[in-house]
């Protein structure tokens, strides 16, 4: 029987030890992929708020986020978080630039699993409204499980919307 934190040891690591997650991801439709830093905000801010209504009909039933009430120092804060755990290996926040970064154009998180069901990781994303439907859309639907597969020492990922 494998170790649990009720047992006072550490649950196995989500990822191997030797793991180099990536830090920039080329796309092509001449955006990228970074981890999303507290820099971001300045960008990010606009972005989730734009388009929170229908990022909350994705993430905010399981996530309680975005808030109507979020401020530009609580996202901020968020991204610190997102910050460290990247650095950690706990969780990854990708956001998906233009290739100046002067546009953050949706973020992808690479996740460890919600549920116990057998899958490895929880992988989603979302892009802002002016993007639904857009070429850079249509091709994340076919890239990031591609990315995933290639990238990443996951064997079962659930990809999609977190439930």
């Amino acid at each position: 029987m494998a170790p649990t934190e009720q047992d006072g040891e550490a649950p196995p690591p989500w990822l191997p030890p030797d793991f180099v997650h990536p830090t920039r991801v080329d796309l092509a439709s001449g955006h990228h992929l970074r981890p999303i830093t507290e820099g971001d905000t300045p960008i990010d801010y606009p972005a989730v708020m734009g388009s929170r209504e229908r990022l909350w009909s994705i993430f905010g039933p399981v996530w309680g986020w975005p808030p109507t009430t979020m401020t530009f120092e609580q996202d901020r804060d968020d991204l610190i978080r997102h910050e460290r755990e990247a650095d950690a290996h706990q969780s990854f926040n990708y956001c998906i630039l233009n290739d100046d970064e002067t546009e953050l154009l949706g973020c992808i998180y690479v996740d460890p699993p919600e549920h116990d069901d057998g899958r490895d990781a929880q992988i989603c994303w979302w892009v802002v409204d002016d993007a639904v439907g857009s070429p850079l859309d249509r091709e994340l639907e076919s890239f990031v499980p591609r990315w995933i597969a290639e990238a990443w020492p996951f064997t079962a990922p659930r990809v999609g919307p977190p439930d």
